[in-house]
């Protein structure tokens, strides 16, 4: 890494003046730092793999035995294991997006001095927050992919629609990641993350993850239809069991509008914590 920064600080004639906004290419380097400081570390990332499979696996269809079928998109009656598999899979790409833009992105900006080093360099916040955000991308992404292909062998994708059930992990990463991204420009310490555990475990619970939103009463159904996994878990598995609308754009949008509001305010943020 320290290599490929000093070719691009190099590569930048004196007394140029270097481009403010973000930039795809510079981006491409905090993700092959962040590549290369886990090259020794790969072993963190099984949790990302195991966790979700583990809950298909006792919940899906150990529990699914007991619980029979249920209405899915469209009313359509599915297994149970069928029904949670594409809620635990919009899960898996919001847990390893979450987790890179938050605690990780937190340590290398408040004690490591990490961001410091890469502002050094023809690199600028813009460049930063997009870098970040890719890498926690890339992170979901290969989570969902592997959970994805899990569900295909246990007979859990109904419809060759769910293919695009990779492209909507990475919508549900993107609005997650710059969530978390601007969320965490404002935590002074570490006991600040309790208020992110606080927000993910009944997003996850109450997502519509488990149990149909038919189950909740009226007006909190109305309230998670507006959180952001109910639209990703939404949007899964409409893909997954093969009931395709026009409305399915909705949760698309209003997932990258959430991760386009959240790296913009992010890279606005760290312009005034990095750059005083």
């Amino acid at each position: 890494m320290t290599e490929s920064l000093a070719d691009l600080a190099s590569a930048v004639p004196r007394g140029r003046i270097l481009p403010v906004g973000p930039s795809r290419r510079r981006s491409v380097h905090v993700i092959e730092r962040n590549a290369l400081a886990y090259r020794r570390m790969w072993y963190v990332f099984l949790t990302g793999f195991f966790e979700p499979l583990l809950y298909l696996l006792s919940i899906g269809v150990g529990v699914g035995a007991l619980v029979g079928r249920l209405p899915g998109p469209g009313g359509r009656l599915v297994t149970y294991e069928a029904f949670v598999a594409p809620g635990l899979l919009a899960a898996a790409a919001m847990n390893g997006s979450v987790f890179d833009t938050t605690f990780n992105f937190f340590v290398k900006y408040k004690y490591a001095g990490t961001y410091d080093a890469m502002l050094a360099t023809p690199l600028g916040v813009g460049d930063v927050a997009h870098g970040e955000v890719g890498w926690a991308l890339l992170r979901g992404t290969v989570y969902a992919a592997a959970f994805l292909l899990t569900m295909a062998a246990l007979g859990l994708v109904a419809s060759p629609w769910g293919v695009l059930a990779v492209p909507a992990a990475v919508l549900i990463g993107y609005g997650f990641a710059g969530l978390g991204l601007a969320a965490t420009t404002w935590m002074r310490s570490f006991v600040d993350f309790d208020f992110v555990n606080l927000a993910l475990v009944p997003l996850f619970l109450f997502s519509a993850t488990f149990f149909p939103l038919s189950r909740y009463p009226n007006g909190v159904a109305w309230g998670v239809r507006l959180t952001p996994l109910y639209q990703g878990v939404n949007l899964e598995r409409s893909l997954v069991l093969g009931d395709i609308r026009w409305t399915l754009l909705v949760p698309a949008v209003y997932l990258g509008a959430l991760g386009w509001g959240g790296v913009r305010v992010a890279s606005s943020r760290l312009a005034r914590l990095l750059q005083p």
